[in-house]
C-alpha cells in the first residue's frame, strides 16, 4: 500500500523533515493495544512499542501514540519495531477521561467525524452537541449519521430530519439502515480516497454494522439483537482504523456511555457561534450568562431569538469544561463548599421539622 492511501501527505512530510527523521521509516497507527500498537507503512505491519525515554518524558496520556498517529520507528525485523517518536498531530479528538483527571485521545489526524445516533438507543440532540464540540475543538468537521431507519415509519423518519435540520442547518445528514442499505451509497460516496473518518456514537447504534457494509466483509465481530433491551449488543473493544476499496480509511470505536467534556472551549465557542457573537455584546466581560445583568445573551434568550434547548446545552457544557480545566485544589475546594452546602442544608431541614 502507498503511504498517500494511508493518509500520509505534505503536512506530515514536512514535521518529519523538521523534526530530522528522515533516517527513521514512519508508518501509522492503525490498532492499540495494552502496551503495543500495530503500526502500517507501504513495507507491511509491525508491532510496535515506545522506548523506556518516551515512556520517562511523557506527563499526559497525550504524549502516547494513538490510532491515527504518524510515527518514526526503527525496524527491529520483519514483524516489529521500536517507536522513535510521535509526528506532529493535524487533528485530535479526545474527552475527558471519565473517573480520571486527564483526557483520553479517541484518535487522530482525522479528517471528518461520523456520528452516529440510532432510534433504538439514546437518540438525543444533545448528545449530537457534545460530540460535535469535542470533534469541532479538534479542528475536525463532523457528519450526523442517523441509523437503523428501517425502525420508524417514513412519516417519522422525516419528522426527525427536520428536527436535526432546524437544530443543525450547515450539518451534513445521512441516514441509514444495514437492514434494507437505505443510504449506504450515499456514505460510499461521501468517503474519499486518502482521507480518514472516524466512526462517534454510543454502543449499539450499529458503528461496526455500518463499518462492514463499507468494507463488503464481516471483519468486524458485531453483537445480535438483546432479547431483553431490543438493543444491539457493545461489541467492540478497542480502536482500530481499515481501509476500503475506494482508498477511504476510517476507524471503529467502542461506543461511549458518557461524552465528557476536556479542555474544549474553543470547539464549544465554535459550536454555538450565535451566542458566542450576541456574547460580545454583554455588559460585562467575563459574564456567564446566567445571572448577569446586561446580558446579551439572557435577554436574546428571552425574545425567542436563541433556542431555550441549545442555550441550556451550552451552559452545560461550558460548566464541565470549566470544572475540567480547574486544577486539583480549586475541584477539592468546590467539592468541600459542596459538601458544605449540602451539611447545612441538611440541618435547616431537621430544625425545620422540630419545629412543627
Amino acid at each position: 500500500m502507498e503511504m498517500e492511501n494511508l493518509g500520509y501527505n505534505d503536512f506530515f512530510k514536512s514535521n518529519r523533515k523538521k523534526l530530522n527523521l528522515d533516517d527513521f521509516s514512519v508508518g501509522r497507527v492503525i490498532a492499540e493495544y495494552r502496551g503495543s500498537y500495530k503500526i502500517k507503512n507501504e513495507k507491511g505491519e509491525y508491532l510496535g512499542k515506545i522506548t523506556g525515554k518516551q515512556m520517562f518524558n511523557a506527563s499526559a496520556r497525550e504524549d502516547y501514540p494513538a490510532v491515527g498517529d504518524w510515527v518514526a520507528i526503527k525496524e527491529l525485523n520483519s514483524e516489529q519495531a521500536a517507536i522513535q517518536a510521535i509526528l506532529p498531530r493535524k487533528t485530535i479528538i479526545k474527552r475527558k477521561d471519565i473517573g480520571k483527571s486527564g483526557a483520553q485521545v479517541i484518535a487522530t489526524n482525522i479528517d471528518v467525524s461520523f456520528v452516529i445516533e440510532s432510534f433504538d438507543r439514546d437518540y438525543n440532540l444533545n448528545r449530537f452537541e457534545r460530540y460535535f464540540a469535542i470533534a469541532n475543538d479538534g479542528g475536525i468537521k463532523s457528519v450526523i449519521i442517523l441509523n437503523k431507519t428501517d425502525l420508524i415509519p417514513q412519516e417519522e423518519l422525516n419528522e426527525k430530519l427536520k428536527e436535526i435540520k432546524d437544530r443543525f442547518p450547515e450539518t451534513d445528514i445521512i441516514s441509514t439502515s444495514v437492514i434494507n442499505n437505505n443510504g449506504l451509497d450515499e456514505l460510499r460516496k461521501y468517503i474519499e480516497k486518502g482521507k480518514t473518518y472516524c466512526f462517534l456514537g454510543s454502543s449499539g447504534v450499529g458503528k461496526s454494522s455500518l463499518i462492514n457494509k463499507l468494507l463488503e466483509k464481516d471483519f468486524i465481530k458485531t453483537g445480535d439483537i438483546s432479547s431483553y433491551s431490543h438493543r444491539g449488543k457493545h461489541i467492540t473493544t478497542s480502536r482500530e482504523m481499515y481501509f476500503l476499496e475506494n482508498g477511504g480509511i476510517v476507524i471503529d470505536n467502542p461506543g461511549m456511555r458518557e461524552v465528557g467534556m476536556a479542555d474544549t472551549d474553543a470547539g464549544i465557542d465554535s459550536l454555538f457561534d450565535e451566542i458566542t457573537i450576541l456574547a460580545k455584546d454583554c455588559k460585562y466581560a467575563d459574564c456567564t450568562h446566567v445571572h448577569e445583568p446586561g446580558c446579551a445573551v439572557l435577554l436574546a434568550l428571552k425574545s425567542g431569538e436563541v433556542n431555550e434547548k441549545q442555550y441550556q446545552n451550552y451552559i452545560n457544557l461550558k460548566k464541565e469544561a470549566g470544572y475540567y480545566k480547574m486544577t486539583k485544589l480549586e475541584k477539592r475546594e468546590k467539592d468541600k463548599q459542596f459538601g458544605k452546602f449540602i451539611k447545612n442544608t441538611k440541618e435547616d431541614l431537621k430544625k425545620y421539622k422540630n419545629n412543627f
